[in-house]
């Protein structure tokens, strides 16, 4: 702080320089990604007539990872790649002259660059290195210290989770026995399931798993999001990995079982996964876990990657399932015919050893006549294997009751 105090009295006491800012053409827009374009104003204000060499804009690009110390000031392993290096001049001197004359008061000099077509690694900041991109403007004067301005660019790669390979369930199953030498207590099993593998900050996680304690003991289920930054320089790693959420299940009892049904677990703001810098990476794993009194963990790790594209509902799966409706139901259109059958005649479809065997033999009784006498078993069994009669919207039988009889409505 003493330092930056003393140059800005430095150059009050010249007289020349009042101010000098930088600002974005959108101050709302949060962050940037490739192909955009970026604009926006160097503001100069000058108290008096200002002698100018040149005033330029640098906006610049790199991932850099170094830890350790040398034999020097240097760092014993260093790496550095560079993404973005674009140079503007927004003021220099006409042909033949060698400086510009400013009146004083405020000035406004715009500026606008585009950002490269070829994917941009989003902006990261950790323990051994980051990934930064700025803008800065430059103001050189004859025989004064150039003076700069420096705005940092939020970057943020696209990760869409709607791509196939990150709409895919993801499945594990694992068994650990409890206990150690002959003094086992039992299994301990362990089934977990997302249904994708791409998810954006601010979701939530459904978990489905089954858990199942064949052993003595009493155990706890647990899931977290773990995120492991690693860095690469000078041919030697560095690993770090920590916890950015966790959810907590119920106790389960010996010779019980629990199922999650879809638990979730919220991510939290964190940093898109970082999958495309040879130096830095960025992953995230979802562990399902089983915390066992006096024995290791069982865990299973399933992957995850934080996208920035969220999820549509409208990706290749749901597609995939409209295709296989389309053709579980196709049967339908091979076996139905054109125009409906009249159903068979109960005659047709009966032999005749089976219709003589349901159909006993009475003699008639001399006395009767022959329509009027006929025993009522053979009459049903005359009717058994006759089709229905024919339907019809006219009753052939009307009642004069039913037509008479007042029809009312409780309401």
């Amino acid at each position: 702080m003493g330092g930056e105090a003393g140059s800005a009295a430095a150059v009050g006491a010249e007289g020349r320089v009042k101010s000098l800012g930088l600002v974005f053409e959108d101050e709302r827009k949060g962050c940037y990604s490739s192909g955009e374009t970026v604009a926006g104003h160097v503001l100069l204000e000058a108290a008096a007539p200002l002698t100018l060499s040149a005033l330029r804009l640098e906006a610049q690009g790199r991932a850099t990872a170094a830890w350790g110390q040398g034999s020097g000031a240097a760092p014993a392993a260093s790496s550095e790649v560079e993404y973005l290096n674009v140079r503007l001049s927004l003021r220099e001197p006409p042909a033949g002259e060698g400086v510009i004359l400013l009146p004083p008061g405020k000035h406004e000099f715009p500026f606008r660059f585009q950002l490269p077509s070829e994917p941009l690694v989003t902006s990261f900041t950790g323990k051994y290195g980051g990934i930064e991109y700025c803008v800065r403007a430059i103001l050189e004067r004859p025989k004064v210290p150039e003076q700069s301005v420096r705005r940092e660019l939020q970057v943020v790669s696209r990760v869409d989770v709607n791509t196939p390979a990150l709409l895919t369930p993801v499945l594990k199953t694992q068994e650990k026995m409890v206990g150690c030498w002959f003094f086992t207590s039992g299994p301990v099993s362990l089934s977990a399931k997302i249904e994708r593998k791409g998810y954006c900050n601010g979701e939530a996680i459904p978990i489905y798993a089954e858990i199942e304690n064949c052993s003595s003991r009493l155990i706890v289920p647990k899931a977290a999001i773990f995120q492991t930054q690693t860095y690469l320089a000078s041919g030697k790693t560095k690993t770090i990995r920590h916890m950015v959420a966790n959810v907590r299940g119920n106790h389960i009892a010996s010779g019980s079982t629990d199922t999650w049904n879809g638990k979730t677990l919220k991510i939290p703001p964190v940093t898109p996964s970082i999958l495309d810098c040879c130096i830095i990476r960025v992953d995230y794993s979802l562990a399902v876990y089983i915390h066992i009194p006096g024995a290791k963990k069982l865990m299973l790790e399933l992957p995850l990657v934080i996208g920035t594209v969220p999820y549509s509902g409208f990706g290749s799966r749901n597609s995939s399932v409209a295709s296989q409706f389309s053709v579980d139901m196709s049967w339908l259109t091979l076996t139905l015919p054109e125009q409906p059958e009249a159903p068979p005649n109960y005659v047709d479809v009966v032999s005749e050893e089976e219709f003589s065997r349901h159909t006993p033999l009475y003699p008639q009784p001399p006395s009767c006549l022959e329509e009027a006498c006929y025993p009522m078993f053979a009459c049903i069994q005359e009717f058994r294997f006759q089709p229905p009669p024919l339907y019809s919207e006219v009753d052939p039988h009307p009642s004069d009751v039913e037509e008479t009889q007042p029809v009312s409505f409780i309401l």
